[in-house]
């Protein structure tokens, strides 16, 4: 958490700073736990300083946002690069005031009167990432080597020939970013249940058919927790970037409904443990086959 829903949502809360310049960027600096950040605060605060924000797009789970030297909105590929930022576990990218000053760690001001005035990424735990990177760069963390296909878009041929030898549990492999972009723990769940697959099955157990249903659920399932912008679960640390909660956890069949009644058939939707993270399921709908 965030997976594909919530960055998506997140990229598409921050559609209003595109065409914008980059007035300043600072680091807030305190007591909590430091992130990740690539090159120094101190390089990427210079190099951002004055950017035109050309795009701001979803590499699987991370925000790309495309900037271009001041003034040149159409910039050659050399003076383009990209910030890049993994939400992880806690973070949030925001317009508006975020639900502690002590976790604000990157806030970006923008030139002019018009709103949003800047935008903000605040992480609790401190887990997410933020690089500044060229062309080399991105291709190194969000290209083809690094992430699979998006789970928006994936099909049943996509699946079949990155997992279908695989020995490792259904649900483990999904969450493989290699193999497909964007899905994580909830939505695996989600996914494997309404396609009636047991999450404990072997990759090469499964046939054609079983990837296909996979992949259309799996384009189906995430394509309405966007709609619903994301799943705010747990204590809701999850909101869009104006600060309102999800409304994809109101749909999920399984995912954190443990000792709650199937609702296809009633059967008591159990809680595993599976590769180390909490699998839920009803073991009616989803027989071992």
């Amino acid at each position: 958490m965030p997976e594909l829903p919530e960055v998506e949502t997140m990229c598409r809360g921050l559609a209003g700073i595109v065409g914008r310049r980059i007035e300043r960027a600072d680091f807030p600096r305190g007591r909590v736990r430091p992130l990740l950040v690539e090159p120094a605060r101190s390089v990427v605060a210079r190099r951002l300083a004055g950017a035109e924000i050309v795009a701001v797009g979803r590499r699987g789970k991370r925000v790309v946002i495309e900037l271009a030297a001041a003034g040149s909105m159409a910039a050659s590929v050399d003076r383009r690069h990209w910030l890049v930022i993994e939400p992880r576990m806690t973070g949030l990218m925001l317009v508006v005031e975020p639900p502690s000053a002590e976790h604000v760690r990157l806030v970006v001001d923008l030139a002019g009167s018009a709103s949003p005035r800047r935008f903000l990424f605040w992480d609790r735990r401190g887990l997410g990432t933020i690089r500044l990177l060229d062309d080399r760069g991105l291709e190194a963390a969000c290209g083809a080597a690094t992430l699979g296909p998006d789970g928006l878009g994936i099909t049943g041929d996509d699946l079949a020939s990155r997992l279908g030898r695989s020995r490792r549990a259904v649900k483990a492999a999904l969450l493989d970013q290699r193999a497909v972009a964007g899905i994580g723990n909830i939505y695996a769940c989600e996914i494997l249940f309404r396609s009636g697959i047991d999450p404990r099955v072997t990759c090469r157990r499964l046939g054609r058919a079983a990837w296909e249903r996979v992949a259309a659920e799996a384009r189906r399932v995430l394509a309405e927790a966007v709609r619903l912008e994301g799943s705010s679960i747990g204590d809701e640390t999850y909101r869009t970037a104006d600060s309102r909660p999800g409304r994809a956890q109101t749909m999920h069949r399984v995912y954190g409904r443990v000792g709650e009644p199937c609702r296809a058939c009633g059967t008591v939707i159990e809680r595993i443990v599976l590769a180390q993270r909490a699998t839920f399921l009803c073991r009616h709908c989803q027989r071992r086959r």
